[in-house]
């Protein structure tokens, strides 16, 4: 699944070719995603200019003055930008056809993403209850502690909580933990802010230069040009069971928690 590195990659790579250009029409071949495509989306954005391209957690916003439209990747959704001549694949779902003469086109093979349309975002039902960004300032230690007071749950689960923090996912919940030295099983009530200080800073590390590398490329996952990303060379536990730390030379191990693999080394992680 696309997590937020890659929302974020791909959301620099459509900017410079939706922000402040004007939607001409919206074709919907198929409107059976994870929740069908409202048929008011294609009325309410055509003829609309797109004045800002938003991130939040794992969704792309895409604002105008009638309305925003909300977009989820989905299990292996992709946005890419083609030209008006290309024609559509099988699994090519949707276009929002520019006057500049290019589209953007949602791909999703397996229709686990969504296309959704709102007045006012900021209250919709798949946005209204989550956490804070985790690049955005307010997330530190002091937040992770005080937001763990007496859970038992393994912080692992806890950082992957959207009502916690967006955008930690399990690749990059595995190697903050492992950056910061914490085993993904421990009980989150039981880390201490100092720790925590380091988790969060880690997070922030992860997440950035995943987005630097553009995203890690996991399935079917690449940027809005087609490019893959590229951060999967660098990761440090996560897919790595059975391979020696890079950093101790301890045997990767991998078990299952909240039905999630999850990675750690086991000298490295306390």
């Amino acid at each position: 699944m696309p997590e937020l590195p890659e929302v974020e990659t791909t959301r620099r790579g459509i900017q410079p070719w939706v922000e402040g250009h004007r939607v001409e029409r919206v074709v919907v071949r198929e409107p059976r995603l994870r929740w069908r495509v409202p048929p008011r989306l294609a009325r309410e954005l055509s003829g609309e200019v797109v004045h800002r391209v938003e991130r939040r957690a794992k969704y792309l916003l895409l604002h105008t003055d009638a309305g925003s439209a909300l977009l989820h990747l989905g299990m292996s959704g992709s946005l890419r930008i083609v030209r008006d001549d290309q024609p559509a694949g099988t699994h090519d779902h949707v276009d929002l056809i520019f006057e500049q003469g290019h589209r953007l086109r949602l791909r999703d093979p397996r229709r686990f993403g969504c296309l959704l349309w709102s007045r006012a975002p900021t209250r919709h039902r798949l946005l209204r209850s989550l956490g804070p960004e985790p690049l955005e300032p307010g997330f530190d230690g002091a937040y992770l502690r005080q937001r763990s007071h007496k859970k038992t749950a393994p912080v692992k689960a806890f950082l992957m909580d959207a009502k916690v923090v967006v955008g930690v996912g399990n690749i990059y919940a595995s190697e903050a933990l492992h950056r910061a030295g914490i085993h993904p099983s421990r009980a989150a009530g039981r880390v201490s802010e100092r720790r925590y200080q380091g988790l969060a800073q880690s997070v922030r590390d992860i997440l950035s230069e995943a987005i630097a590398a553009g995203g890690t490329t996991l399935r079917d996952y690449v940027q809005s040009g087609g490019e893959p990303g590229g951060y999967s060379i660098q990761l440090d536990v996560y897919g790595r069971q059975g391979e020696p730390c890079h950093y101790c030379g301890a045997l990767i191990r991998r078990a299952v928690c909240g039905q999630r693999s999850t990675f750690w080394c086991p000298h490295c992680q306390r």
